[in-house]
């Protein structure tokens, strides 16, 4: 929980409940013209990006084109799911005017006036569609400078007539694109790590979603906070465009920070904690943050986390993927105990992973 004062006597508390009342988001903030932002949004240093190193080239994660040969394609992902654990794929199936369009609807809707958002702000995530200013808001150390729009998709259909109609469509039909996507790239997933293809679809890997849609105005001190926090997600695969402002989204990649870069009509994947224990860590779940933005035109991106369905399943390392020479390395759970541990905390970038390492004596 936030904590209630500060040692300035500043009731931190009192002011992220009122500014939540309010339900104007930070685009409300930006709207009313503020050029400082609530001491609320300020960050402890150790969430802020450092200086760039000089002299050091840029880094970016991989684009792979989906068109090329399978086995070229299963390779490509195998070693960028195995080392930096994101890459960009090109020439998907997923048609670029559903991109834009679905993107274009959701910058619509962040973008109308605060009374018409007001109607779908709440943190009910299970009652169509859910706006608000992160879901962390209560128990973070600090806010993050965005606003999220996020429906659950399944396995309960959401009530579309609790989505904002200038999305609704456009969702619906991403929904479809994004499940066939995704298929497709865990089929690849499994047989790069030489287990049947439709290992995770038979698991209920494709039938548990939830869409959401961040918003990341300009903040006037971009210096001071950040647009989300460093962290790794928990489901198995997570599927993500963007709009046309980059440079904001990094992952963690060493010591230092790579670049996804906004390439027209790329979906970003990334590896989940999940997938990354279920691979016995031949996959690799890596930490991912937004930056603030500084400029004018807001970023808007989309991501579908992919999560079992069946909650009481037991889940763990493939048998494919354990020997006498790798041992499996975490043990058996179920999603139920995993995903509420998850919510139980702060999205602050320490991974659930370890709690479910064999070797753990905490676990």
């Amino acid at each position: 929980m936030a904590p209630v004062t500060s040692e300035h006597g500043y009731d931190r508390l009192s002011e992220v409940k009122k500014f939540d009342e309010s339900k104007i988001g930070v685009k409300g903030l930006v709207d009313s013209g503020v050029t400082t932002i609530p001491s609320f949004f300020h960050q402890p240093p150790e969430n802020l990006p450092g200086p760039k190193p000089k002299n050091r080239p840029k880094l970016t994660v991989p684009v792979i084109d989906l068109s090329a040969e399978r086995s070229t394609v299963v390779e490509e992902i195998r070693r960028s799911a195995s080392t930096l654990g994101f890459f960009q794929i090109v020439n998907h199936s997923i048609p670029t005017t559903l991109i834009d369009s679905v993107l274009n609807g959701l910058k619509s809707f962040f973008e109308q006036p605060t009374e018409y958002k007001m109607q779908f702000y709440h943190r009910e995530a299970g009652k169509g569609a859910a706006y608000s200013t992160n879901f962390d808001l209560y128990q973070s150390k600090a806010a993050s400078w965005r606003d999220t729009l996020q429906v659950r998709m399944a396995p309960v259909e959401p009530d579309w007539d609790a989505v904002p109609d200038m999305c609704r469509e456009a969702l619906k039909e991403w929904d479809k694109a994004a499940v066939g996507l995704a298929e497709e790239l865990m089929s690849i997933l499994c047989q790069g790590l030489g287990v049947k293809s439709d290992r995770l679809k038979e698991l209920s890997f494709l039938e548990a979603r939830v869409n959401a849609s961040h918003y990341y105005p300009r903040c006037p001190q971009p210096d001071l906070t950040v647009g989300l926090t460093a962290h790794t997600d928990p489901g198995a695969l997570t599927v993500l465009v963007q709009n046309e402002v980059g440079g904001l989204l990094q992952v963690k990649c060493g010591d230092d920070w790579a670049d996804v870069e906004a390439v027209p009509g790329a979906v970003v994947i990334n590896i989940g904690d999940l997938l990354q224990m279920m691979s016995n860590d031949e996959y690799k779940s890596v930490e991912h943050r937004v930056l603030a933005n500084p400029v004018e035109g807001a970023r808007v991106s989309l991501a579908v986390f992919f999560n079992p369905s069946n909650r009481e399943g037991t889940y763990g390392p493939f048998p494919e993927v354990i020997s006498a020479e790798k041992p499996a390395v975490y043990k058996d759970f179920t999603y139920a105990d995993y995903i509420g541990r998850f919510f139980r905390k702060e999205l602050d970038g320490k991974t659930l992973t370890n709690f479910y390492r064999i070797d753990n004596k905490t676990g």
